[in-house]
């Protein structure tokens, strides 16, 4: 039997470095170091130490989870835990992302994981599902193939083209951060659905200026109209909570605040 050469945590570097487009010299002012010394931990010349690896790991804006595969490689402890969302541990956590979600009705607000399950979800966002079939609806749900899929939300989706370029291109920013296989086996299955074709879509009255790229979608005989925000937990130090994104749904234009507002009440 033959085993497969051992990957280097000076191998790792250069490969994030060279994702990143920064040079060592760059690198190296960076950190606060020496191209030299850069370059040995590359070649594997010299080991770095656990305080450089995550300095390194900072300014190359390493993904948490491979922050922990940099130190292994590097032949020191992960420093950051891996959590089940469901642990007791963060029941504290479970209770505030529920909260906040609950408050924030009657408008849609959800979290998701790195790789766009859902992970919670208020009525708003039950709202928008309704009448999509169940093995769309079955765990676990994903928040892209949802979106996207032609029996999932995109023939309902008015601005079907402009939202999914605007989805595609937000994964392929995050495959480009970040060496994730299952975020690119999803990008490579929703990029491939067919985009629903449209006639006749209903155009507004008078034109509403948005502020941003709305999702405008049909619910219930109407047309409404979101803008979406998406947030991350400051300084993180569990790889499942770095991971968690929080969207949050707010009306583009007065008619869906006002319809969203009456179903709240």
């Amino acid at each position: 039997m033959t085993t497969a050469a051992r990957v280097t945590v000076g191998s790792l570097l250069r490969t994030w470095r060279e994702r990143r487009g920064i040079s060592q010299l760059e690198l190296a002012g960076r950190a606060e170091s020496s191209s030299r010394h850069i370059s040995f931990i590359e070649t594997g010349r010299s080991r770095p130490s656990e305080d450089m690896v995550l300095k390194l790991a900072d300014h190359l804006d390493v993904p948490m989870r491979d922050r922990n595969a940099l130190l292994l490689a590097a032949g020191y402890a992960p420093r950051y835990a891996h959590t089940p969302l469901d642990d007791p541990s963060m029941g504290t956590l479970r209770e505030g992302l529920e909260r906040l979600l609950t408050g924030y009705e009657p408008y849609p607000a959800l979290v998701v994981d790195a790789a766009y399950h859902v992970v919670a979800a208020n009525r708003g966002v039950l709202m928008l599902l309704d009448g999509l079939p169940e093995h769309l609806l079955a765990p676990p749900l994903n928040a892209m193939r949802i979106t996207l899929h032609p029996e999932g939300l995109a023939p309902r989706i008015v601005n079907i083209r402009e939202w999914r370029g605007h989805l595609l291109a937000q994964m392929e920013r995050q495959i480009a951060l970040a060496r994730s296989e299952p975020l690119r086996a999803l990008y490579e299955e929703v990029s491939a659905y067919p985009v629903p074709h449209r006639t006749g879509d209903a155009e507004p009255a008078e034109p509403v200026p948005y502020f941003a790229l709305p999702l405008v979608i049909e619910h219930d005989d109407r047309v409404l109209s979101f803008v979406s925000s998406i947030s991350t937990f400051n300084t993180p130090m569990d790889v499942t909570v770095a991971e968690l994104a929080i969207e949050t749904m707010l009306p583009a234009d007065p008619a869906t605040a006002k319809y969203l507002r009456s179903l709240g009440g």
